[in-house]
């Protein structure tokens, strides 16, 4: 006995054309049925709990015929609860329907017709300008924007004197502008804050007025409640490089803000470390720097730039030491920036001598003798190439070589610093610092050592040029031994005797 009758399954026959069924086989079929919506039904209702509901929808049998791979019942999708009705067709033989509401045609004729659809059409406008959000009609109101305003509004007086953008960030309202505008993101920064800033900023630039931009940069490296203008200072050191690459002395002052941020200890330069880089990598290995070079172009005016780059590759040094752990791609990511610029013959020698400081700042002797000594034969060829020119080229000039030479003497130093580090230990001394002080005076004329060599013999001398030459080439050679400086002759032992390092070319 099954609960879907024989008689249901014999009316479904006759219905699609079978006359005659066996009883067993009705018998067979109805069993089958049941067992089939048994199993509807248990699928459907896992989707009723999953649904946290406890009535069974139409959807959830259709759900469960689309796991069951079975064609779903078309015509049955709503969502609203569907009353049946019944009727009866004879004794014990009921019929149930979908008792569907009457509509009143008189009602829908009579009703209003509703309102023509607009054309499809687009406009532009404003969401925001440099983070500020302009009151036009397309912008939410104030009424509709959450809160009320942070700081109250100052006089035009007060605020004659403050930066717009600053001013607009914290809410102020700006009189002189045509658009009354509001900010998109309220900050909480006070009005002494950006005064603070404006002061900070004015005086760290005032070139007639030493103290004052002492005394500023002092504030930046010590003061403890600088956190919120922490991201402001690091855009505004990033649009001042921008558009200041042919002033030395913004440039200068900009690195020395973010030397003297990065030495804060209050302050927490992490998040924003990918920011600055690239400010501290513009100034080291940019193209131009400073003034466009002529031919009537002074030596004091080239030192500045150089030292501009030497200061950049000192600032490099200790952004990397301070943050690489935190941003653990920092050193690989710089070192191929540095990399790039020194193998590029067309870039200016201003631009190879930041490389060469660079990669010497980020991983000391370790990246020297694995990207800049390999590399220092070819190199030392282009140098020889430019130094032995009879047309002078703004840029690449006699002067421009020797502060190259001093940055691959300063680099070169770090191995015999490294190496007598590894052999006696650390001391109070420097070897390299000397080593590149001896180097740097030979190549100027001046060699401080020169009566403390007269014992080596010329034939020892020679041997260490050539081996040296093999290594290196013939004119880096011969300029770090030149006039037989000791020092020289220390880089030089250190770049014959460490074989690992051209174990590779």
């Amino acid at each position: 006995m099954t609960l879907w009758g024989s008689d249901t399954v014999r009316d479904t026959a006759e219905s699609v054309g079978v006359l005659t069924l066996n009883k067993d086989v009705t018998a067979a079929l109805a069993r089958d049925v049941e067992f089939r919506l048994a199993l509807v039904v248990e699928e459907a209702l896992k989707f009723m709990r999953k649904s946290k509901r406890t009535v069974l929808w139409t959807q959830d049998i259709s759900y469960a015929l689309r796991v069951l791979d079975i064609e779903p019942l078309y015509g049955y999708e709503s969502t609203r609860i569907l009353k049946y009705g019944e009727a009866s067709l004879g004794p014990g033989q009921p019929l149930y329907y979908v008792d569907d509401e009457e509509a009143d045609l008189e009602k829908l004729i009579n009703a209003p017709l509703p309102k023509v659809p607009r054309e499809i059409s687009f406009t532009a406008h404003w969401l925001a300008i440099e983070g500020v959000q302009p009151s036009i009609p397309q912008n939410p109101t104030t009424s509709e924007t959450r809160g009320v305003e942070l700081l109250p509004k100052a006089s035009s007086a007060a605020t004659s004197n403050i930066n717009p953008a600053l001013a607009a960030m914290a809410g102020l309202e700006s009189h002189s502008a045509t658009t009354a505008s509001k900010p998109l993101v309220k900050h909480h920064l006070s009005q002494e804050l950006i005064l603070y800033f404006e002061r900070v900023t004015t005086s760290a630039l005032s070139e007639d007025q030493p103290e004052l931009r002492t005394a500023a940069l002092a504030s930046l490296r010590e003061d403890p409640g600088l956190s919120q203008l922490l991201p402001y200072f690091v855009h505004y050191t990033a649009d001042k490089v921008t558009h200041s690459l042919s002033h030395v002395f913004t440039l200068d002052t900009i690195l020395r803000m973010l030397d003297s941020l990065s030495h804060n200890t209050h302050l927490n330069l992490a998040p924003y470390i990918t920011s600055v880089v690239p400010v501290v990598l513009t100034c080291l290995t940019g193209r131009h720097i400073g003034p466009e070079p002529t031919a009537t172009t002074t030596a004091t005016a080239t030192a500045a730039v150089y030292n501009l780059r030497s200061l950049a590759s000192t600032l490099l040094s200790h952004l990397t030491k301070k943050y690489s752990r935190s941003a653990h791609n920092l050193k690989p990511r710089l070192a191929r920036s540095c990399v790039k610029v020194f193998l590029d013959p067309k870039k200016t020698l201003g631009a190879h001598y930041g490389a060469i400081l660079g990669l010497s700042a980020i991983g000391g002797a370790e990246v020297v003798r694995k990207l800049v000594v390999p590399n220092l034969k070819a190199y030392g060829e282009l140098l020889s190439e430019i130094s032995e020119s009879s047309d002078e080229v703004p840029g690449r000039g006699e002067a421009d070589v020797r502060w190259v030479l001093r940055a691959i003497v300063h680099a070169l130093a770090t191995l015999v610093e490294d190496d007598s580090a590894e052999i006696n230990g650390v001391n109070g001394t420097s070897v390299g610092e000397s080593a590149v002080n001896g180097v740097v005076n030979g190549i100027n004329g001046y060699d401080e050592d020169h009566a403390m060599t007269n014992g080596d013999s010329d034939d020892s001398n020679d041997e260490l040029k050539g081996k040296l030459s093999e290594k290196i080439g013939d004119f880096l050679a011969g300029k770090i031994l030149e006039n037989g400086s000791k020092k020289g002759k220390e880089i030089a032992r250190v770049l014959c005797d460490d074989e690992a390092l051209f174990e590779d070319l």
